[in-house]
């Protein structure tokens, strides 16, 4: 689908990956709907993008848990752009790093809520208008904690499990329509998802981090922007993702002793 002059819907847009994603669809020729629920967050984007007007970019915040806010964005989205050619499910947020039998029920419900309820929301919401599009893209952003599961983020993993089931449910689905569906795994990758997420993540003295190789945002975002473009139906992002992929189909078992063993420092805070 060739982006210069499409309407893409971007989640998440306040912050980290899912900034990068409406800045970078804007730098080539898209128009961004940006939703995110925090308003402070769509400004600060909103001023990274000196260039861009109210025709180019409308800032949408709102809670993506929320039914029926989601339901009235896409006639917000068409009042301000005319149509809507893709949706981009960025948003997301992770749990306290601690073991399920310490995880709060409250803790479990906010994070399936908001990373699986917030995308089925949406692409309830989106999915008719995009079906009436000749050429259309519906992208879903999992995890790398959806391939191997990583101690301290069991309820996280789980709800991007489940984004990523579902998306692969809509690509068979969708098979004979005008919509492209990608699912995308991205790695460990330079953002804020901690702090956005309400998560204090403190690591020991003596952690040893270096070999937990990070992904910048706008990398990630450049290939994010690239699947849309391109209707990549998988995409893996950072080279801790690509390996665990192939360990996890490989050799399983080594694959989440593994990781097991790299995020012990954490549970042990």
């Amino acid at each position: 689908m060739r982006l210069n002059g499409t309407v893409i819907v971007v989640t998440g847009a306040g912050n980290g990956i899912g900034r990068e994603v409406a800045l970078e669809l804007l730098r080539r020729g898209a128009r961004v709907a940006a939703v995110d629920r925090s308003q402070d967050g769509l400004m600060a984007t909103a001023a990274l993008a000196p260039g861009a007007s109210s025709h180019s970019l409308s800032l949408h915040p709102l809670d993506l848990t929320d039914r029926a806010q989601v339901d009235a964005l896409p006639g917000a989205v068409v009042e301000q752009h005319g149509q809507v050619d893709g949706l981009a499910n960025i948003a997301g947020i992770i749990q306290p790093f601690v073991p399920i039998l310490e995880l709060s029920h409250e803790d479990i419900d906010r994070v399936m809520n908001v990373n699986f309820g917030g995308t089925v929301n949406t692409v309830k919401a989106f999915l008719p208008l995009l079906t009436q599009r000749p050429e259309a893209a519906l992208l879903n952003v999992s995890s790398m904690g959806a391939i191997v599961p990583v101690p301290g983020q069991g309820a996280y993993g789980a709800s991007k499990a489940a984004v990523a089931l579902l998306t692969e449910t809509l690509f068979a689905e969708l098979q004979d329509s005008s919509v492209a569906v990608t699912l995308v795994y991205p790695g460990a990758t330079s953002t804020k998802i901690a702090e956005n997420s309400g998560v204090h993540l403190d690591l020991p003295a003596g952690a040893d981090t270096s070999s937990m190789p990070m992904t910048p945002a706008p990398e990630a975002a450049r290939l994010i922007v690239d699947a849309l473009e391109s209707g990549a139906p998988r995409v893996l992002i950072g080279k801790d993702t690509r390996m665990l992929d192939r360990m996890s189909r490989l050799m399983p078992t080594k694959a989440v002793t593994m990781v097991a063993k790299k995020m012990k420092s954490l549970l042990d805070q």
